[in-house]
């Protein structure tokens, strides 16, 4: 199951694979406090620590085919703004498959975290890789939430995940082709004044 984004576009960002030299820029996201808790990362004490356990995970992931965040390249700058991806989860026993983002603080409310989920959603229903999605949220991360359900995904429960307290939403192909028709339909519309 091909679940990275390598190589893939948008309008505006560039998925690529993390490199070890990606390290300190990354390391920024796990000096505020509020990030490393919605991220469970709060029980290690420094920035450092954090980041080494992300990398770690991640490659990981990588290496046993679990999925992974891509990195996001911003393509007129170059710059890094954040990290978006397909992982591989274990809910309740069944493997099911999340759309995780996260934007480094200064390129947040940017509209990268909707652009690159998406992305990351489109990729997955095109491809026939699954027929549901899931994000799992940190209940205290109404960012999140907000892009999660600008997606088309609503909420379905609220649990213990590791050591975190998450919402859980999800989408299913069907509402995910009944939300691109719309949307479709909406543009055509538009564009010809309907509206």
């Amino acid at each position: 199951m091909k679940l990275l984004l390598e190589n893939q576009e948008t309008e505006r960002l560039r998925f690529r694979k993390l490199k070890k030299e990606d390290f300190a820029i990354w390391k920024e996201l796990f000096e505020d406090e509020i990030t490393s808790r919605h991220l469970g990362m709060d029980h290690l004490n420094t920035a450092d620590e954090r980041c080494k356990n992300w990398f770690e995970l991640t490659f990981n992931r990588y290496e046993k085919e679990l999925g992974g965040q891509n990195v996001l390249i911003d393509k007129k700058t170059n710059n890094i703004v954040g990290q978006s991806g397909l992982l591989v989860r274990d809910l309740n026993g069944e493997t099911e498959i999340e759309v995780a983002y996260s934007i480094l603080p200064q390129y947040r409310k940017l509209g990268y975290a909707i652009e690159a989920a998406v992305k990351c959603m489109d990729f997955a229903f095109e491809k026939k890789i699954v027929n549901q999605l899931y994000s799992i949220i940190h209940v205290e991360n109404n960012d999140s939430k907000k892009v999660a359900l600008r997606m088309g995904m609503e909420k379905v429960n609220t649990s213990l995940y590791g050591n975190i307290q998450a919402d859980f939403f999800k989408i299913n192909r069907e509402d995910w082709e009944i939300n691109r028709c719309f949307k479709e339909t909406s543009k055509i519309n538009i564009k010809n004044n309907e509206l």
